[in-house]
C-alpha cells in the first residue's frame, strides 16, 4: 500500500515562503493498494495537483472519501480534473447526516454565484453514498468507518490492505482530558473507542492542529493537540504517526522545532513510535513485513466497565429539535445494535416515552412545545 500527501494544511490554504517544505494546500491524501485500487482521502486544495497527475490515467475507477464538507476538505472538488473526463468512474462517500445529501452539498458549492461550472457539467460518472459507522469494501481495501468528535458530522477512515493499515483522522478532538490515575489512559469511553480504532495501525494520519498550550483556548473547535495525537498513537501501539492538518499560522520552522521536541520526548520514553509532520509530496510505502499487527501492545490497557445497556433489545429515545443531530445519533446507535426512536419536540417525546417505555432517553433540554425539564417532571409522575 502506497500513501502520498497532496495537502496537509488545515482550515484554509496557506501558501508562502514560510510553508514551502510542509505545504500550504488543504487536506488531500492519495492511497493505492497493490491491486491498483485508488482511494482519495478528502478533496481540499491539494486535490488540484493530484488531479493533474491523474489525467494520464484514463479510464479511471476510483473512490473519494470525504471526512466532512467543511470548505478546507472540499475546496478542490470543482478543480479536480478527473471529474471532467468522460469514461472515468468516481464513487464518492461522506458522513450521513450532513443536513442534505452529499450530491446536494457539492452542488451548492458549485452554484453560479460561487463557480462558473455546475455539478451537472462534470463528464465523469459519479455515484454518491452517505456513510455511518461500519465497513465498506473498496476493491482490494477494507475500509472501516468511525464518527469523529467535530462540530459537524465527520468521519475517520481506517484502510486495511496488503497486510498493512492506515488510519486517517482529521478534524477530531478528544472527548475528555480526564485520565486514569494508574494507567494514564483516557477515561472517556469514546476516547477508548478511538484508541481501539487506531490499534496497531502501521500509519496514523492524525489531526494535530494545536499544541496543548494553544488548545486551552480552543476547546470545542474540533481539533486535537499534538500531545494528544501522540498519546493516542502510543496507547494504540501504532508504528508511525503523521502530524496532520497543520494550523495556518504554523511555519515550517515551527513544525521542525515541535517535531524535534516530541521526538526527544519519545526517545526519553524508549518509544519505537516513528513521528513526523506530514509534508506535501511525501510518499510512504507500507509493506506487509513492516506491519505492526503482530507486535504485542506496549501498554496494559484498562478494560472498560461493561455497558449496563448492552445492544440487542435495548430501545433508546432521542429527543432533539436538531434534525442533523437526530440523524447522526440514530445512525450511530443503530450501527451499535440498539433500537433508536426519535422525537422532534417535547410533547412527541412524552407520548413516545409513555407508550414505549424506552430503556434510555437522550434529551435536549431546550425543545419547542415542551422543554426537557418539563418532560422530565411529567415522566416522574
Amino acid at each position: 500500500m502506497r500513501v502520498r500527501f497532496w495537502g496537509t494544511r488545515g482550515s484554509l490554504p496557506r501558501p508562502g515562503t514560510t510553508t514551502l517544505r510542509y505545504g500550504g494546500n488543504t487536506s488531500c491524501v492519495e492511497l493505492r493498494t497493490d491491486d491498483g485500487t485508488l482511494i482519495v482521502l478528502d478533496c481540499g486544495t491539494g486535490a488540484y495537483g493530484l488531479g493533474q497527475e491523474l489525467l494520464s490515467e484514463t479510464p479511471l475507477t476510483a473512490h473519494l472519501l470525504i471526512t466532512h464538507t467543511h470548505w478546507d476538505h472540499v475546496q478542490g472538488f470543482p478543480f479536480f480534473a478527473p471529474l471532467f473526463v468522460p469514461g472515468n468512474d468516481w464513487h464518492m462517500y461522506a458522513p450521513l447526516g450532513l443536513g442534505g445529501k452529499l450530491e446536494e452539498t457539492l452542488a451548492g458549492q458549485m452554484e453560479y454565484s460561487y463557480f462558473p461550472v455546475t455539478l451537472d457539467a462534470l463528464s465523469a460518472t459519479l455515484s454518491y453514498e452517505d456513510l455511518a459507522e461500519g465497513e465498506v469494501q473498496m476493491g482490494g481495501a477494507r475500509v472501516v468507518v468511525r464518527f469523529l468528535n467535530h462540530p459537524a458530522p465527520a468521519l475517520g477512515y481506517r484502510i486495511e490492505a496488503d497486510g498493512a493499515s492506515v488510519a486517517y483522522i482529521t478534524d477530531h478532538e478528544p472527548f475528555s482530558q480526564h485520565r486514569d490515575e494508574i494507567t494514564g489512559l483516557p477515561l472517556h469511553r469514546e476516547d477508548q473507542r478511538h484508541i481501539e480504532f487506531l490499534e496497531n495501525a502501521d500509519l496514523i494520519i492524525h489531526d494535530s492542529q494545536y499544541t496543548a498550550e494553544e488548545y486551552t483556548g480552543k476547546v470545542g473547535w474540533g481539533h486535537t493537540p499534538m500531545e494528544s495525537s501522540i498519546e493516542f498513537a502510543l496507547a494504540a501501539n501504532a508504528k508511525r504517526l503523521a502530524l496532520y492538518h497543520h494550523d495556518p499560522v504554523r511555519s515550517d520552522d515551527d513544525l521542525d522545532r515541535l517535531v524535534t521536541q516530541f521526538r526527544q520526548s519519545l526517545a526519553d520514553q524508549d518509544s519505537q513510535l516513528e513521528l513526523f509532520a506530514a509534508a506535501e509530496g511525501q510518499v510512504i510505502d507500507l509493506k506487509e513485513e513492516d506491519g505492526a499487527q503482530t507486535r504485542a501492545p506496549i501498554h496494559a490497557q484498562k478494560q472498560p466497565a461493561p455497558c449496563p445497556l448492552a445492544p440487542g433489545k435495548v430501545t433508546i429515545l432521542i429527543a432533539d429539535d436538531d434534525p442533523v443531530l437526530l440523524r447522526v445519533t440514530e445512525a450511530a446507535l443503530r450501527a451499535e445494535g440498539f433500537t433508536p426512536l426519535t422525537a422532534r419536540d417535547g410533547e412527541s417525546a412524552l407520548n413516545i416515552a409513555r407508550d414505549v417505555h424506552p430503556d434510555l432517553i437522550l434529551l435536549d433540554l431546550n425543545m419547542p412545545v415542551m422543554d426537557g425539564w418539563t418532560l422530565i417532571n411529567l415522566l416522574k409522575k
